[in-house]
């Protein structure tokens, strides 16, 4: 039997990956979740993935959110449950921020969230962003971040490392240094869910876990896997997704 939203018709999964990744990160989950019958869209955000080409200073963190919010009134899609990976927490929030009325679930899966008003570079540590201006201006004229080893999240099954390495792409340095504005509280009033990956544990996520842990109107979940669990641990990622349909 084919799933469906309240509306009738099959559950629409839009997955949005985090940084230094495009939307082949979710392929194994899509896979998963498309063979239960669901229609799952993973698209990759201007200058990442398959779109890296498109890299250049212009694009801010409301690229990002204009990319999703597109893609999601361009199909005419409703009741979507949209997932949010590590930095793409961020466009999540900030597509829910803007059309609410297509969305049915928030997915946070082991992700940040932003500062309203401020951008993602403001609120580190002086010395993180000395780093991070440091290795924009060295490696790109301050363009992009180079992304780190695959090991960083939290993988270290050969075959999955290698995969990753051959597609990580630079992070377009300017969804960090623009400001991201929000019209509404973080989840804008949606079910929300936020799922902690804790084996190995993110540290980059810790404060928005906590943050999530103590709304009580969200739902808290932990599952099995490093931070890129989608790639680790696809079936439980798409088993997770599922069960908020």
């Amino acid at each position: 039997m084919t799933p469906t939203n309240p509306a009738g018709g099959p559950t629409s999964f839009v997955l949005v990956h985090g940084a230094y990744h495009g939307g082949w990160c979710w392929s194994r989950v899509r896979d998963l979740l498309q063979d239960r019958g669901h229609r799952v869209y993973t698209p990759s955000q201007t200058g990442c993935g398959d779109r890296a080409h498109l890299l250049d200073e212009r694009i801010t963190i409301d690229t990002f959110v204009e990319d999703i919010t597109a893609l999601i009134l361009a199909e005419e899609l409703h009741h979507v449950v949209l997932v949010g990976h590590s930095f793409g927490t961020r466009t999540v929030v900030g597509v829910a921020d803007r059309i609410p009325n297509q969305l049915s679930h928030l997915v946070f899966l082991d992700g940040g969230f932003p500062t309203p008003g401020q951008s993602r570079l403001e609120v580190m540590t002086p010395a993180q962003r000395e780093a991070r201006i440091k290795s924009a201006q060295e490696s790109s004229g301050g363009i992009s971040i180079p992304p780190p080893a695959p090991e960083a999240f939290g993988l270290s099954d050969p075959d999955d490392i290698a995969w990753v390495q051959r597609r990580l792409t630079p992070q377009p340095f300017g969804t960090d240094t623009s400001p991201q504005k929000l019209s509404h509280e973080i989840g804008n009033g949606l079910p929300c869910t936020y799922v902690r990956c804790i084996e190995p544990e993110f540290d980059g996520v810790g404060t928005a876990a906590d943050y999530a842990q103590q709304r009580q109107d969200w739902s808290y979940l932990t599952i099995t896997g490093g931070h890129d669990a989608m790639v680790s641990n696809p079936r439980a990622v798409a088993n997770l997704l599922e069960s908020l349909a």
